[in-house]
């Protein structure tokens, strides 16, 4: 057999390689982005770990109220969630540095409006 020089290269096969790795990469980043919101949770001895679908709110450190990731005022938080199901389970995320009355505060609005399936997130000691 004689040996031939390549007069070209077919790319198609690394260009369909190349497609599935950026989709592989796409898809696991978007598991990766969890917990974006800098909030340092508080500690807990004990904890009931449980995975929750819902709405989550977040307050920050300077006492900021987020909803789902979106900052709100109190006022603004409850206008939404007044349209909310109230069998919606809530997550509260507070800042362990966060004031004490911002927490009461968007929890009274909660109970206020007549949710009960609120649990605050921890972190385990």
């Amino acid at each position: 057999m004689e040996d031939r020089e390549f007069k070209d290269i077919n790319v198609i096969p690394l260009v369909d390689i190349m497609l599935v790795l950026l989709t592989i990469v796409l898809i696991t980043a978007t598991f990766v982005v969890q917990g974006s919101i800098p909030v340092n949770l508080p500690t807990a001895k004990s904890q009931e770990v449980r995975e929750l679908k819902g709405f989550e709110i977040a307050i920050t450190k300077s006492g900021e109220i987020l909803f789902e990731g979106k900052r709100v005022s109190l006022e603004d938080l409850e206008r939404i969630l007044s349209t909310a199901n109230r069998d919606a389970n809530i997550k509260v995320l507070a800042d362990k540095d966060a004031s004490v009355q911002s927490l009461v505060s968007v929890l009274d609005s909660l109970k206020k409006l007549g949710f009960t399936k609120v649990s605050i997130r921890t972190e385990i000691r």
